[in-house]
């Protein structure tokens, strides 16, 4: 009886350590652990991919040339962000005769939601409602709409988010986020849609334009977009989106934050605080929608890296596992916080013959997942770790 009673005891103290290792606070760390959107989202925007592999860019996992999206689904990115400029002539015309086709467009976006959903990610569609970069900086409308009043640019927003989804929806290719606008802090389509000195009404009527497009186009739809309103840095967050309520901006899912250690005051250490105070305050999900660290302060090219070495961390230097961990405790962060997912910026803008405004190569090759030579690093698998929920 003894011998049975023991044998019972050891039995129950095995599955109860079995239990506990099975819980996601104490995996193994060297183990992966693959999230589904609904969990939390793993994302990277590639928005440059296109282009690079058409300009000699060239990507590795274990030594072997792969597709840069499928490299990024096996290794745990579980949506995949696309920027969509209006009309971005100049992406054609900066390579001069050798120029064949335009970048960031319908087409180059079309052809990247194709190739992430084949490698069995969701999609995240950015609308920047400009011909080039809408930023902090920088929201000038297209120019096909730089002449029109109030009532018209709110027509034409709807109308052009509407075509744009429509049009995706019947390639089979409706975006499960949708974006309206990008990284909004003055607000977007200036000087309409500025969100300050007591403009936010109008702010909140040409967002709420292409709010609606999205809503009627997948009216039909078996993937319902979740509509997402993008500021930059923590510490701006509340101040944007406090009276916008009122001003009638409400029909909207995740605010969206650009996190950059080089442009916040916000310490990593409290990004929990800010994700849980935003998501109960506006009652909203909140993602980091751009963030990036570097791996190595070197270069490959001539073109000038965006870093700050006086900024870096001093618990994670600009090395591999310095990213990793940066990127690990940042994510652990928005977790911790109640927060919805995470996204990298262009983590594949490793160097080649590609040309944007200011230089050839990459300016963000230090902040990639790849090394140099375009080979997978540590960094990369901070989207597989075994998180605490």
């Amino acid at each position: 009886m003894k011998k049975y009673l023991f044998s019972g005891l050891v039995f129950l103290l095995l599955v109860l350590f079995s239990c506990k290792e099975d819980g996601n606070n104490n995996h193994d760390p060297n183990e992966k652990i693959f999230y589904t959107p609904d969990q939390f989202c793993m994302g990277a925007d590639l928005s440059y991919v296109n282009q690079i592999l058409d300009f000699g860019g060239t990507y590795r996992d274990s030594g072997i040339v792969k597709d840069p999206y499928l490299i990024f689904n096996n290794n745990g990115a579980n949506v995949i962000r696309f920027r969509l400029f209006h009309t971005p002539t100049w992406t054609k015309e900066i390579y001069g005769p050798d120029g064949t086709q335009m970048y960031h467009d319908y087409n180059d976006v079309k052809l990247g939601i194709e190739r992430a959903k084949y490698a069995g990610c969701a999609v995240c569609l950015d609308f920047h409602y400009s011909d080039s970069w809408a930023d902090p900086g920088k929201q000038v409308p297209p120019a096909a709409w730089e002449s029109l009043d109030l009532e018209q640019m709110h027509d034409s927003i709807y109308a052009y988010t509407f075509t744009t989804v429509s049009n995706l929806e019947m390639e089979g290719l409706m975006p499960e986020y949708v974006q309206i606008g990008n990284e909004i802090n003055p607000g977007f389509v200036l000087p309409l849609g500025s969100r300050w000195n007591g403009n936010e009404n109008n702010c909140a009527y040409l967002l709420n334009a292409g709010i609606e497009a999205v809503r009627d186009a997948s009216e039909s739809s078996t993937t319902d977009p979740e509509i997402i309103i993008h500021i930059a840095q923590p510490e701006n967050v509340d101040t944007w989106f406090d009276g916008m309520n009122a001003a009638g901006l409400t029909d909207y899912d995740i605010i969206g934050i650009s996190y950059y250690y080089m442009w916040s005051n916000v310490n990593i250490g409290n990004i929990s605080n800010y994700v849980s105070f935003l998501k109960e305050k506006y009652e909203k999900e909140v993602m980091i929608m751009e963030t990036g660290y570097p791996w190595t302060t070197g270069y490959a090219d001539n073109y000038n890296n965006i870093i700050n070495v006086d900024k870096l961390l001093p618990d994670y230097p600009a090395t591999l596992e310095g990213q990793f961990n940066y990127l690990v405790k940042l994510t652990q962060e928005i977790i911790d916080g109640g927060g919805k997912g995470i996204f990298t910026w262009e983590p594949a803008w490793i160097t080649s013959d590609m040309k944007d405004q200011w230089g050839q190569g990459s300016s963000w090759e230090c902040n990639t997942l790849f090394d140099f030579q375009g080979n997978v690093i540590k960094g990369m698998h901070f989207m597989t770790y075994p998180y605490a929920f």
